[in-house]
C-alpha cells in the first residue's frame, strides 16, 4: 500500500490534537516558577517515562536502524557507556544541584568560579543545543516532507515553519509541567511502534521470536565489538565516549536537567535517573535489530533502498512492501521521538537564555512576558538552522549529533571536573578564552590526526579530549593564586 499524503496529514493532525489536550490540562495553574521547574511536584516514574522518548529523539528513531549497515551493532559499545555514565549524573552530579537549589544548572558555575564561567557555560549549552536539536528537527521536517508535504507541492521551508509552530504553541504556556506529560505520552507511542513494527516485520517474514533472533545472530549485521586501535569505532574509544557523553549531554545539559529538578526530592530524581538508564540499552537494541530484519528482509525481497542511510527506514515502512500499519507505526513513532525531544529543548533553551543570559529571577513581575518572547525566538532560530542544514546534510545525522557535541559540550565537562575535582580558584575573566581554544585546538588534532598519530582517527572519544584540553587551561589560569574555593 503507497500512502496517501492526506492519510498521514491526518494521523498527524489527530496525534497533535492529543498532545494539545495535555497542554491544556497541564497549563491552566501555571505561575511564575512552574514553567522552570514545575513547582518540583512531578512524579519520578513520569518524568523517567518522558527521559526515554527525549534521549531517543527522532535522530536514534532513522538514524539507528539505518547506521547497522555500516556500523553493525558497534553503536552498543557506546550504549554500554551511557548506562555507566547514568550512574555518574545520578550519584554525582544530581545531589549537587539539589543541594544548590538550582533553576538552572549553570548557576553551580557562577558559584565556583564567577560570572564570566557561569555566562560561558550557558552560551555553550545553547549553541550545543541549538544545533543539535535543529539536526534532530530535520530529520522529521525531511520525512515529513517526503510523506506529506512533497506530495502536495508544499515547499520544505513552509513544512518546517509548520513543524516547529505547532511545538511553540502546545510548549510555550506550560514549560517543564507540559513537557513532562507530554513527553511520557509520546514516549508511550514510541515505545508501542518500535515493539508493533519489530512484530509485523517479523510477520511478513515468517519469523518466530527464536527464529527472527537465530536469523540476526547468523547476519552480518550483529557484529558488536571493534578491537581496532585506529578504528573510530575501537570499543575502548566508544566506551568511554559513551560515559562522558551521559554525563555531558544528559548531566550537564539544562534540558535534560531542568525534568529531573522537577522531582520533588533528590532520592526520585535519583530513581528517574536508575530506572531511565537501565532502559537505555535494550531500547537501542530493539532499534538495532529492527534495522538488521528490515535489511535482511530487503535483501530477501530484491529490494533497492535509497543510498543514504537515513531513509531507510522511511522507504521500508511507506513504500507498500509492509504492511500498512507499519507506515503508520513509523509516522507516529518518528513524530512522537522528534517532538519529545524538540519540545523539552525549546523549553531548556527558554529557561537558559532568560534565566542564564539575560539574568532574570524567577520573581521578577516581567518573566513571563520576556520568557514568552524568548520562547517565539528560539522557534525562529530552529526554523531558519533547519532550512540551512537542510541543504547540506550528509551522512548519518547520528554521527553529525554526536560530533557537534564532542566540541561544544567538551568547555562544559571541563569547566564541571576541574570545579568539583579541585579547591583551587580560577581568573575567572580567562575562562572564555579558554573554552573557546579548547575546541579549536580539538578541531585542528582531528583534522590533522591521520598524519599526526600514525594513522589513529579520534571518534567520539574526542570530547574526552576537549574537556581534558579545557581543564588543564583552568589549571594554568589558576597558578598563583592562593585562594581556595571550597562548593
Amino acid at each position: 500500500m503507497q500512502f496517501s499524503p492526506y492519510f498521514v496529514l491526518g494521523i498527524f493532525l489527530v496525534y497533535f490534537l492529543f498532545l494539545f489536550c495535555i497542554a491544556w490540562l497541564t497549563s491552566r495553574k501555571v505561575d511564575q516558577t512552574s514553567f522552570f521547574n514545575g513547582n518540583r511536584k512531578s512524579p519520578w516514574y513520569i518524568v523517567s517515562v518522558g527521559m526515554i522518548g527525549t534521549s531517543i529523539s527522532g535522530v536514534t528513531f532513522v538514524s539507528v536502524p539505518g547506521m547497522v549497515a555500516h556500523s553493525q551493532f558497534a553503536y552498543l559499545q557506546m550504549v554500554l557507556g551511557f548506562v555507566i555514565g547514568y550512574l555518574v549524573v545520578a550519584l554525582v552530579l544530581l545531589p549537587l544541584y539539589y543541594r544548590l537549589n538550582l533553576h538552572s544548572i549553570y548557576g553551580y558555575l557562577q558559584t565556583r568560579y564567577g560570572r564570566c564561567a557561569y555566562k560561558t557555560g550557558a552560551s555553550f549549552f545553547m549553541v550545543s543545543r541549538t544545533l543539535g536539536s535543529a539536526i534532530r528537527l530535520m530529520v522529521v521536517a525531511l520525512v515529513l516532507q517526503q510523506l506529506v508535504f512533497a506530495p502536495l507541492h508544499i515547499p520544505f521551508w513552509m513544512a518546517t515553519v509548520l513543524t516547529i509552530t505547532l511545538i511553540f504553541l502546545y510548549s510555550f504556556k506550560g514549560g517543564v509541567k507540559t513537557i513532562i506529560w507530554t513527553d511520557f505520552f509520546q514516549t508511550l507511542v514510541l515505545i508501542s511502534a518500535i515493539l508493533l513494527s519489530l512484530y509485523f516485520v517479523c510477520d511478513r517474514m515468517d519469523l518466530s521470536l527464536g527464529k527472527a533472533i537465530n536469523a540476526l545472530s547468523q547476519s552480518n549485521y550483529t557484529h558488536i565489538f571493534d578491537w581496532d586501535y585506529n578504528s573510530p569505532r575501537y570499543f575502548w574509544k566508544q566506551f568511554f565516549a559513551g560515559i562522558f557523553t551521559v554525563v555531558t549531554m544528559t548531566g550537564l545539559d539544562q534540558d535534560m536537567m531542568q525534568k529531573n529538578l522537577s522531582c520533588k526530592t533528590l532520592k526520585d530524581a535519583q530513581k528517574n535517573m536508575y530506572w531511565h538508564g537501565t532502559a537505555y540499552l535494550p531500547m537501542n537494541l530493539l532499534f538495532l535489530s529492527l534495522g538488521a530484519l528490515l535489511y535482511l528482509y530487503a535483501n530477501q525481497m530484491n529490494l533497492s533502498l535509497p543510498m543514504h542511510p537515513d531513509k531507510m527506514y522511511a522507504f521500508m515502512a511507506t513504500n507498500g512492501s509492509l504492511p500498512a500499519v507499519v507506515g503508520v507505526l513509523f509516522v507516529l513513532g518518528i513524530v512522537a521521538a522528534a517532538y519529545s525531544s524538540a519540545d523539552s529543548a525549546l523549553t531548556a533553551l527558554t529557561t537558559s537564555f532568560t534565566l542564564d543570559i539575560l539574568g532574570m529571577k524567577t520573581q521578577d513581575p516581567a518573566i513571563i512576558r520576556v520568557r514568552k518572547w524568548v520562547h517565539l525566538g528560539i522557534a525562529v532560530v530552529f526554523i531558519l538552522l533547519i532550512i540551512v542544514f537542510e541543504k547540506i546534510q550528509s551522512g548519518s545525522v547520528i554521527d553529525v549529533v554526536y560530533q557537534v557535541a564532542s566540541y561544544t559540550y567538551g568547555p562544559l565537562l571541563g569547566m564541571y571536573a576541574f570545579g568539583m575535582i579541585t579547591k583551587r580558584t580560577v581568573r575567572d575573566g580567562w575562562i572564555p578564552l579558554i573554552c573557546i581554544l579548547s575546541p579549536l585546538t580539538c578541531f585542528v588534532l582531528n583534522y590533522y590526526s591521520v598524519d599526526l598519530f600514525g594513522g589513529y582517527k579520534f571518534g567520539f572519544e574526542l570530547l574526552i579530549y576537549n574537556g581534558l584540553l579545557t581543564a588543564t587551561g583552568l589549571l594554568i589560569a589558576s597558578i598563583g593564586i592562593s585562594k581556595k574555593t571550597i562548593i
